[in-house]
């Protein structure tokens, strides 16, 4: 792991992006994170194409986001959210989400916490 005492500075499409399993048209990377020597945050861009998006599951960390553009419709717990750009999004761990695409492509920032995670799929989705 890199020194946490060593800024990091990157384009950050020269980062490899890799296709999230569960989703679909969805892929994550992560422009900074505990590979770029960050100890305690995760900062990723997610990418969903037209058609896109991700079932209902869970996460074992909180997440913090932001969408950089097109629109989706976000469920969160029991309600569900339009979100367009310059929408913020705070997701406590352990609350079902999902994400459906209606404009693409749609872009989120994501933040979460350095610790392990593990996405959950919700039954019957």
């Amino acid at each position: 792991m890199p020194d946490t005492n060593t800024p990091f500075v990157s384009p950050a499409d020269a980062l490899p992006a890799n296709e999230v399993r569960a989703g679909t048209a969805t892929n994550m990377q992560v422009l900074v994170g505990p590979d770029t020597g960050a100890p305690n945050f995760a900062l990723r861009r997610f990418r969903m194409g037209a058609g896109g998006g991700m079932p209902l599951h869970t996460n074992e960390v909180e997440h913090e986001q932001y969408v950089l553009r097109g629109r989706a419709r976000i469920r969160i717990g029991d309600r569900v959210h339009e979100v367009a750009p310059d929408t913020t999004l705070y997701i406590p761990a352990g609350v079902p989400h999902s994400y459906e695409v209606l404009e693409a492509p749609f872009e989120f920032l994501c933040v979460v916490p350095n610790r392990p995670d593990q996405i959950r799929l919700v039954d019957g989705c």
